[in-house]
C-alpha cells in the first residue's frame, strides 16, 4: 500500500488522466451537437448546392448566347423583307 507523497501523486495523476478523458468526450459531444445544429440551420436557409448553381448558370449563359444569335438572324430577315418591300 502506497502512502505519503507518492500516493498523492498517483491519485493526482489518475485524476488528471480521468479529467482529460472526460474533456475529450465532452468536446466530441459538443462538436457533434454543433455540427447537427449547423446542418439544420443551413437546410432551413433553402440554399442551393454549388453544382446546381453552376449548372443553372451554364444554362443561362447558353440561353443568352442563343438569344443573341436569334436576334441577329431576325434582324437579317427583317432587313431582307424591308428591302423587298421598298
Amino acid at each position: 500500500m502506497t502512502t505519503g507523497p507518492n500516493k498523492f501523486l498517483d491519485d493526482f495523476a489518475r485524476l488528471m488522466t480521468d479529467m482529460a478523458g472526460t474533456a475529450q468526450g465532452m468536446r466530441r459531444e459538443v462538436e457533434t451537437a454543433f455540427q447537427a445544429q449547423a446542418e439544420k440551420f443551413l437546410q432551413g436557409m433553402d440554399l442551393v448546392k454549388r453544382e446546381e448553381f453552376d449548372a443553372v448558370h451554364d444554362m443561362a449563359v447558353k440561353a443568352r448566347e442563343e438569344n443573341e444569335a436569334l436576334k441577329a438572324r431576325l434582324e437579317e430577315v427583317e432587313k431582307k423583307l424591308s428591302a423587298k418591300a421598298g
